[in-house]
């Protein structure tokens, strides 16, 4: 152990609301340059607006323009892991497929489940699904991952594409090799649809607040499963009767609200026009709920030890290092691009390196890229992709990549191999896995 330095685990315990507001701001965004202006960006001009009103700094980053912080992330902070914080997420690119047969060309195309078109109740509330998933080159490397709705049902009916920013280049490029136009074809993102996010215990009250049909359905929205989604067609109101499903959502105006597993605190994504999300916030707003930037959801995603595409999932990433392959990869299907490998990994095969987590200690902030070092070898063993100051945890988390021989729970070296000894966290679709002695606030 460096002398003077208490590596991660069972470490310093301090009050988390101790966290200064500048260390909130998240280690991964703090190179970032705040700005007044909206540069080319993904936000629609209705929340950009509101972004204005709200005195919102913005910042490009690997996910596209969005607002980085509203002045305190500390409260921020306090606000999504309390009652509820609003979070624009519309740097996200919404794209519909649709054609003759949209669902048969996804289904050789991605990794994951195909969803369900969704149902209306006698509520006239739509129930539908999505699911996480992602696409793969032929050598099983990913594009990108994605979040994928069915809109409507038959051979012909539109799905919607939720990718990340960084992903959406590569995924045309992709598209434009492997979906057959004849059968499906990518409709150009709309400037006036996006997505916002209420996250905290309260959001499923506040929501079904803003929305009359939700009134009895408070329960109901605090128990959706990650991807389980509400739909409420055109006026707020879900087709009755008729052929089964509601409206398009997209081209219609219908409004999506679907459960995130992003972050730990409960979070409900709403996916819809741009003007109704404006007027959500809004009303929301005016019943007291603050918004919250990108700094404190990267701060909540990686305490929660969720992977994102362009951070720790890149473009030479194995599903299997990253531990989704549960939640990515449907093993019953058919053939999909990329399969082969995915199926020789679990039936034959390991890999060299795994996604984890890593409690900081004392240690320095490091960067994207930084080199980890395990003991009984001098060459790296890995690397951290991303770090925030984690009031959850009471000091800096990171995750990153460090290669199968060490197994959490366990130590490493930070920079070199005398730097900092930090601590090894496995990771799981729940979170991190944690030792007894380590600080969880959230507990």
């Amino acid at each position: 152990m460096v002398p003077g330095h208490r590596p991660g685990g069972g470490g310093r315990r301090p009050d988390p609301a101790a966290c200064g507001s500048a260390q909130m701001e998240g280690r991964i965004m703090t190179g970032l340059a705040d700005t007044d202006a909206f540069p080319l960006t993904a936000i629609p001009a209705p929340l950009q607006d509101v972004h204005r009103e709200e005195g919102a700094r913005m910042a490009e980053t690997p996910w596209g323009t969005v607002p980085r912080h509203y002045g305190d992330t500390t409260a921020e902070y306090r606000a999504a892991t309390g009652e509820a914080a609003l979070v624009d997420r519309s740097n996200r690119v919404l794209v519909r497929l649709e054609g003759r047969a949209p669902g048969r060309m996804l289904t050789g195309v991605v990794s994951g489940r195909m969803p369900p078109a969704p149902t209306p109740g006698d509520d006239g509330v739509g129930r539908g699904r999505a699911f996480y998933s992602t696409i793969l080159t032929p050598k099983g490397r990913i594009v990108t991952d994605l979040r994928l709705f069915r809109l409507e049902g038959g051979d012909e009916g539109a799905h919607l594409l939720d990718v990340p920013a960084a992903g959406w280049e590569p995924l045309q490029e992709h598209f434009q090799r492997y979906l057959p136009p004849r059968f499906a074809r990518v409709v150009e993102p709309s400037p006036a649809t996006g997505m916002i996010t209420v996250v905290g215990s309260a959001a499923a009250h506040l929501l079904a607040g803003a929305f009359p049909e939700f009134s009895g359905l408070v329960g109901e929205l605090e128990a959706l499963e990650e991807g389980e989604e509400r739909v409420l067609s055109p006026g707020g109101l879900a087709s009755r009767g008729g052929s089964g499903a509601p409206d398009d959502g997209m081209s219609l105006g219908a409004i999506h609200i679907v459960r995130s597993g992003e972050v730990q605190p409960l979070a409900l994504d709403v996916v819809g026009p741009a003007d109704a999300l404006a007027d959500i916030w809004r009303r929301l707003r005016e019943r007291g709920v603050p918004p919250a930037g990108h700094a404190v959801w990267e701060t909540l995603r990686i305490e929660h030890g969720r992977p994102a595409f362009g951070v720790e999932l890149l473009p030479e990433t194995l599903l299997p290092e990253a531990g989704v392959v549960a939640r990515a990869v449907d093993q019953t299907k058919g053939c999909y691009t990329g399969q082969e490998v995915i199926v020789r990994i679990r039936d034959r095969g390991k890999v060299n390196r795994h996604l984890r987590g890593f409690l900081l200690g004392d240690a320095p902030a490091p960067a994207a890229g930084t080199p980890l070092f395990i003991e009984g070898r001098s060459r790296d063993a890995g690397e951290i992709r991303s770090a925030v100051e984690s009031p959850r945890f009471g000091q800096g988390i990171a995750l990153g990549y460090l290669r199968r021989e060490a197994e959490p729970p366990g130590t490493a070296r930070l920079g070199a191999p005398d730097g900092p000894e930090i601590a090894v966290r496995a990771l799981s679709d729940d979170g991190w896995i944690l030792a007894e002695d380590d600080p969880d606030h959230h507990d």
